[in-house]
């Protein structure tokens, strides 16, 4: 019989360019950890992209998979759908009450649902100003949105209407509005491009400019929302509500979906016939997405994940100090952050932590970066330390 790596030689396309002697074939998971083909234990410090934020087959999550899965699996947005309304409720009533949801499959599915529906908003106002450095998605219009060039080239020429600011420069932005500028797109945290926060200054400034132009203003926290700031929504470390919010990755526990929520003005931009997905909001997902939020939103979670990540912000810092491979820059809040390095080997530190039980991600040559489950243990993060301060010593 084929191993898994030969088969996946054989019939998957190559866009990820896994190397079989430093990938692990992961089988099983369970709380922070994960098990390969071997037996091998992991560490998880990566979360699945920061898609397991309440780590591998949370029991509540699980339970709601089954129990959904018994009784319903699809049936279109022709119907109703329970799951579908109480996780739209949820999710309104803890973010932007009087907003509405809309439910797709994946970050760049609500991305592009955002950007039509501020297409839509205001004939004539077509463009919309992201960042550079920013990723927004894999699609036509997300690549456009995407305020990286090395994404844009083998796609030319990409969706017209998209124009790139400095991230933390207000004035980039103010410069780039003219008639036609219908929204201004920005992680508070970019994920991809590096971790790096906004600050306080420049989100209030973003928030003024949109209001005296009139065009809305879109927090993609597909990557830093979900809890991962210490607060269920980045948006919240700065007091300032966006038009549109658009989430996904931890908030189905591992499973596919992607929502825009729209505030109250907003809500009716789109209509019947504007947008669609087959397999958006299905019940199963919904469920799950339910359980997640419910043990996000319980009693002194998000506190505990605030206190984690200061811990693990004190531990990272520190290594800044002690080894000459790092920069003197560490990144992110809570529990997304990086660290960036002054030589070209964040993907071989990626390898050896890999080697020793620890899954981290190489963001880039330069930045390591990290987003443990939200669920993961003071002691847990302690241990991934220790490994990552052993291959320090060692490099």
């Amino acid at each position: 019989m084929k191993s898994i790596q030969e088969m996946e030689k054989q019939y998957i396309i190559n866009t990820y360019n896994r190397q079989p002697d430093q990938t692990p074939c992961l089988v099983k998971g369970e709380g922070s950890y994960a098990w390969d083909d071997s037996g091998k234990k992991y560490l998880d410090f990566l979360g699945g992209l920061a898609v397991n934020a309440v780590g591998h087959c949370h029991p509540a999550v699980v339970g709601a998979i089954r129990e959904q899965a018994g009784r319903l699996i699809h049936t279109s947005n022709l119907y109703y759908g329970g799951p579908q309304a109480e996780l739209a409720m949820a999710l309104v009533e803890n973010s932007m009450p009087g907003g509405k949801v809309f439910f797709a499959n994946s970050g760049a599915e609500a991305n592009e649902a955002a950007i039509k529906l501020a297409r839509k908003n205001e004939p004539g106002r077509f463009k919309i100003i992201t960042a550079e450095a920013s990723f927004h998605g894999r699609t036509l219009a997300t690549v456009a949105a995407t305020g990286q060039p090395k994404y844009h080239k083998p796609f030319a020429p990409v969706v017209e209407g998209f124009a790139y600011a400095t991230f933390n420069d207000l004035d980039s932005f103010e410069k780039l509005i003219d008639e036609q500028t219908a929204a201004i797109m920005i992680e508070p945290i970019q994920g991809e491009g590096g971790v790096y926060a906004a600050d306080q200054t420049f989100i209030e400034g973003l928030r003024s400019l949109c209001d005296r132009e009139g065009i809305l203003l879109i927090f993609d926290e597909v990557q830093c929302g979900m809890g991962r700031t210490g607060k269920l929504w980045a948006f919240e470390n700065y007091g300032v509500i966006p038009d549109l919010l658009t989430a996904a990755k931890g908030l189905g526990g591992g499973l596919p979906i992607g929502v825009m929520i729209a505030s109250e003005p907003y809500t009716a931009v789109l209509q019947p016939g504007d947008h669609a997905s087959t397999f958006g909001g299905n019940p199963v997902v919904c469920s799950a997405a339910l359980a997640v939020l419910n043990i996000i939103l319980g009693e002194g979670f998000l506190a505990e994940v605030a206190e984690k990540g200061v811990y693990f912000k004190q531990e990272l810092k520190r290594f800044l100090s002690s080894y000459p491979v790092l920069s003197s820059e560490y990144r992110g809040i809570g529990l997304i952050c990086a660290l960036g390095l002054k030589k070209a080997e964040a993907k071989k530190i990626q390898g050896k932590c890999t080697s020793e039980g620890l899954l981290i991600n190489a963001i880039n040559d330069h930045t390591l970066r990290f987003l443990p489950p939200l669920t993961i243990s003071k002691s847990e993060l302690k241990n991934g330390l220790a490994i990552i301060d052993q291959i320090m010593k060692k490099i």
